[in-house]
């Protein structure tokens, strides 16, 4: 059996000083300005610390964070996460995937990112991958643990004001299809993640994920036995038919939140992924932050089959 948490949404703060102006961007001052009068009563860090340490005493082989770990993307938001991270777990122990808010306006790959490139990091080869000026460590990229393949792909991108959408693009597609099929033929148990939630209709026009419709199509081609994204900030389940099986897509709130009227409270899913009679047997654990009690517990649980 092979035990992966997944964790998404960590809104770390609280925002460094000087965020709105310091390398100044109008989308970003904005930013600060929703985290001033209403973010920061939703997103607290110190419910992100007891998630963390709740998903260590549960001691997973892997985990998996699927982006949004910075607000605005000033430069000392990500010095703070790297440091943060490294807190929490080791490189080879937690696989991130940049959301939007990792890449809320354009900063130089040096100066953002790049404090987090040890957990973007694969450990096979994939043949066609993508960079960019913001994100250069290549996506797809893929971990092997065991018998399970966690596949990490790049959703996020800088957008106009207003807008949160997501793109992986050409590259990725085409990639991500050919290693569903490589690694399917080997035998392993895919884990895809992405940020932005991957089926159309999961989410808002302007919150989408803009390329949705042809990632569906490679799912549905290929087969995958996880999708985890975050995105939304909800507790979500929906499954795909694909011509290998069913493809179990499953997003989670954000893991910071404290009191929100319109999301539910911050929690983390825990996938115990093993073999059983030629199928993929998946058992779901998800973890609730209770605030009245401070305490994390089991909201639920279910089995998924492929």
């Amino acid at each position: 059996m092979f035990t992966l948490a997944h964790l998404s949404d960590l809104h770390l703060g609280p925002l460094p000083k000087g965020s709105a102006y310091r390398h100044f961007a109008v989308k970003r001052a904005v930013g600060v300005m929703n985290w001033r009068l209403n973010r920061n009563r939703i997103h607290n860090p110190d419910v992100a610390l007891a998630i963390a340490a709740d998903i260590t005493r549960n001691a997973p082989d892997h985990v998996a964070l699927t982006g949004d770990i910075v607000n605005v993307a000033a430069r000392a938001e990500f010095a703070a996460a790297a440091r943060w991270l490294q807190a929490f777990g080791a490189p080879d122990w937690i696989s991130f995937v940049p959301g939007n808010h990792d890449c809320y306006v354009r900063v130089a790959w040096q100066h953002g990112l790049a404090h987090l490139a040890p957990y973007m990091l694969g450990d096979m080869r994939v043949p066609l991958t993508q960079e960019t000026a913001q994100i250069a460590t290549p996506f797809p990229y893929v971990r092997l643990r065991r018998n399970v393949a966690v596949i990490g792909v790049s959703s996020g991108l800088p957008q106009p004001l207003h807008r949160a959408s997501g793109q992986l693009g050409h590259i990725q597609l085409k990639s991500l299809a050919y290693l569903l099929s490589d690694l399917r033929e080997r035998g392993y148990a895919r884990v895809v993640m992405i940020h932005h939630p991957p089926l159309p209709g999961l989410a808002r026009p302007r919150k989408a994920l803009i390329d949705a419709g042809p990632l569906r199509d490679v799912l549905e081609e290929q087969g995958a036995e996880l999708v985890l994204h975050g995105h939304n900030h909800e507790h979500m389940l929906n499954t795909l038919n694909s011509r290998f099986g069913a493809v179990h897509v499953l997003g989670v709130p954000s893991a910071s939140t404290v009191a929100d009227e319109h999301h539910p409270v911050a929690a983390w899913n825990l996938y115990r992924i093993q073999r059983q009679a030629g199928k993929w047997q998946i058992d779901v654990s998800i973890r609730s932050y209770d605030p009245a009690s401070r305490q994390i517990g089991t909201l639920t649980e279910f089995a998924l089959s492929s």
